[in-house]
């Protein structure tokens, strides 16, 4: 941990929202030094193995960001390896401390530069993502307001969801039982399964999930596994069974075979991809390329709230659907302020954790979620003692 001493508590942030009438006017955002960055990391096991096209685990990372200043502490987070607490306290925090938390965007700006010779994507990337939503969430607090104000107010009051796991290691009752749960009790519209680690089982797991969620829109994805002809098989395929998405049927590092994928793929399902970009120029080549029908962004990834919405102008500008990737209750109050968003994945492992460590983590309503209007910030406080277990 890096850290100058305090000399007020996290709580008292909110009066700094409206001080009482003939009391001295608090300092300006601009002129509340920084001053206490943390990082923790907390690796939580799965309920049960888990699998996509190219990758299986057993328990998921999850790296905690806290940033004081003027006496409210800024909360964010990112899903990823816990080398990122080291790049954080030893790199990027010296970027933050002592500088006024109100200069948001100058200081994003900074941890941007600072990691020039390291490299942007990846791991640096989800540090300053987690960073960049501490800043935000941190002057949300501090003026006593929902950080959806603070990012330009909202232009939707909910926010679809559509369910989102169906791995490939489950086997198809467990697949039925997932995918039906956030149909019927959840009111998901849409599900989510993954396909592509054994090409040869999907069609048949295909089927029992459309048995499984009757008329709901039916969502894959092959997390890049596939060849160009393989996806375009699969898309043939899947057609039958009223498959509407394909989200990274090939790589999305290769945009000319997403591309071959989007023209050939039936007009009914759209293409998907973007949760493995990492910038805004990662964004703008995908949009280029006309790669997608759907972009997908990632606040964990992709740069925090300031890198999210940048997708979201991007996809404003190129009239393209935009859809937040995982971690929803981080995303809530992105997605009701981005103009052409259409759903945020309710992502089983993501769901479960933020139920779990975070209080103020939202439960889907006939299929939406909606952010937290009487909470300051991002409506999430981090449950230290329920996750010191799984401290890494």
């Amino acid at each position: 941990m890096i850290r100058t001493t305090m000399t007020s508590g996290p709580n008292d942030c909110a009066q700094y929202a409206s001080p009482p009438h003939g009391t001295v006017t608090p300092a300006p955002l601009d002129a509340m030094p920084i001053a206490a960055v943390r990082a923790h990391a907390y690796r939580i096991p799965t309920d049960s193995p888990e699998a996509d096209g190219t990758f299986e685990w057993t328990s998921t990372t999850l790296v905690v960001v806290e940033i004081e200043a003027g006496g409210c502490t800024g909360l964010g987070y990112t899903y990823t390896d816990a080398s990122a607490v080291t790049l954080i306290r030893d790199t990027l925090a010296q970027e933050l401390l002592h500088e006024h938390a109100g200069r948001t965007r100058a200081l994003t700006q900074r941890l941007w530069r600072r990691v020039r010779n390291i490299g942007r994507a990846g791991l640096c990337a989800t540090a300053i993502s987690a960073l960049d939503f501490a800043l935000w969430d941190l002057n949300a607090r501090l003026l006593g307001i929902p950080l959806v104000r603070l990012i330009g107010g909202a232009v939707r009051e909910r926010v679809q969801i559509y369910g989102s796991g169906g791995f490939t290691s489950y086997d198809d009752a467990q697949l039925r039982e997932q995918l039906a749960h956030w149909v019927d009790v959840d009111g998901c519209r849409a599900v989510k399964m993954k396909i592509g680690s054994q090409p040869e089982r999907d069609p048949q797991r295909v089927k029992a999930a459309r048995d499984a969620i009757g008329d709901a829109a039916l969502f894959v994805d092959a997390n890049g596994a596939l060849t160009v002809n393989g996806a375009l098989q699969c898309a043939e395929r899947f057609s039958d069974d009223g498959v509407a998405w394909f989200e990274e049927p090939v790589s999305s590092d290769d945009l000319s075979g997403m591309r071959l994928v989007r023209d050939a793929a039936p007009a009914s399902m759209d293409i998907a991809a973007g949760e493995y970009a990492y910038t805004a120029d990662d964004f703008r080549r995908m949009l280029e390329a006309q790669a997608v029908d759907v972009l997908q962004a990632d606040a964990t990834r992709c740069g925090g709230v300031t890198g999210f919405m940048q997708a979201a102008q991007l996809c404003d500008a190129w009239h393209i659907p935009l859809s937040a990737h995982c971690a929803p209750a981080l995303h809530r109050h992105l997605a009701v302020a981005a103009p052409r968003l259409r759903h945020i994945e309710w992502f089983h492992d993501h769901v479960r954790i933020e139920s779990m460590l975070f209080d103020g983590a939202p439960r889907a309503e006939n299929g939406t979620i909606a952010p937290d209007l009487a909470r300051p910030g991002c409506g999430l406080e981090f449950k230290r003692a329920d996750a010191q277990p799984y401290a890494v």
